[in-house]
């Protein structure tokens, strides 16, 4: 059951409590979805997604993140939380969803890693957490959830100790424009930021089967110039930005599992439209 993601005026309260029951909603799907008795299996091993970051990151990390505190913000379950933690990193997860965090509690307990979880909204995250960060950390589906990137920005800046690193891998937007029920690449949904939300109503996830009890979302599309403008703006500067054209999720059926588990259209539609953006940052 999926809406057209159709434009609505929506003040940010109201979607805010929308798209929190539904992250509430997803928790137990996602525990059985998630590759977490993987983890539980191997003391050694990553998260997929945390994986990719972690080689990503290290070009700008030269003593990699032992030793590092970190903020993971918008941690969901903390599967690629505690796989940071794996890395070296003292890890503090935030969230919005006290479901996810006491499973994410529960999981770093059940694998012997210190951490700490603070319930919080990501736009209110300097307000709510304890300390400052050599590094922020967010990825992957993170910001299109979000009504404000200036107001994000300046969270993750304040987070940040001088000269600290900004990570963020995600979802690009002009993936984000595509039609994901057609065939091959047509453009179907709004690019650009005008204020609006884009509602949703879909009682599936991106992981695993199983109904979505509060089906009902509300996302904003932001191009991928605002979110640059608005890290410039909270006084960051960018040191890198890439885009990648693999996917940890199978956004449209038309993609196709690649080895390793990444989701990629099939050539020759593979290189012509990006799926992620991958910015770093120092403060």
């Amino acid at each position: 059951m999926t809406s057209s993601g159709d434009d609505v005026e929506i003040d940010w309260p109201e979607a805010r409590a929308a798209n929190l029951a539904n992250w509430e909603s997803r928790v137990p799907l996602h525990l059985s979805a998630y590759a977490i008795d993987d983890l539980r299996a191997d003391p050694a091993r990553l998260s997929t997604v945390a994986r990719t970051d972690v080689d990503a990151m290290a070009p700008f990390l030269p003593r990699g993140l032992e030793g590092l505190d970190l903020c993971h913000l918008q941690c969901h379950i903390g599967t690629d939380t505690v796989s940071l933690a794996r890395a070296g990193a003292r890890v503090t997860g935030v969230d919005f969803s006290p479901s996810a965090l006491a499973a994410a509690s529960e999981l770093a307990d059940q694998l012997g890693i210190d951490a700490t979880w603070v319930e919080a909204d990501v736009l209110d995250a300097r307000a709510a957490v304890q300390g400052d960060f050599d590094v922020v950390y967010t990825s992957i589906g993170t910001i299109a959830w979000l009504h404000d990137l200036d107001r994000w920005a300046a969270q993750i800046a304040g987070l940040l100790r001088p000269g600290g690193l900004f990570y963020i891998r995600d979802g690009h937007p002009a993936m984000y424009s595509l039609d994901e029920n057609a065939d091959g690449l047509v453009t179907r949904y709004r690019y650009f930021a005008d204020g609006r939300s884009q509602a949703w109503d879909d009682d599936t996830t991106y992981a695993g089967d199983g109904v979505v009890a509060s089906p009902r979302t509300y996302e904003y599309p932001h191009p991928l110039s605002e979110v640059v403008n608005a890290v410039i703006g909270a006084g960051l500067s960018i040191e890198r930005l890439d885009e990648g054209d693999t996917l940890p999720w199978r956004f449209s059926d038309v993609m196709e599992q690649l080895e390793g588990g990444e989701y990629a259209y099939p050539v020759p539609l593979r290189d012509r439209i990006p799926l992620t953006f991958t910015l770093v940052a120092r403060r």
